[in-house]
């Protein structure tokens, strides 16, 4: 899933460390998610846009799972 995470913590000068511990995650599960390689559960998504000031569909591309429902 893309999500605009890389933009949103370069615009605010945060490291991808600073973002996980705010968010009580690892820096680890920040680069996945950043690099499509893990999707975020609804209450980190929440976190994550929350930290931003933003809603959850501004930070995640919902576009491509859409494309797949029935």
């Amino acid at each position: 899933m893309k999500t605009r995470i890389a933009q949103l913590r370069k615009e605010r000068k945060l490291t991808q460390e600073e973002l996980a511990k705010a968010v009580g995650v690892s820096r680890q599960t920040i680069i996945s998610i950043e690099n499509e390689k893990y999707t975020a559960s609804l209450v980190l998504a929440y976190k994550i846009a929350h930290y931003f000031g933003k809603t959850i569909e501004e930070v995640f591309d919902f576009s491509e799972e859409e494309a797949e429902l029935p």
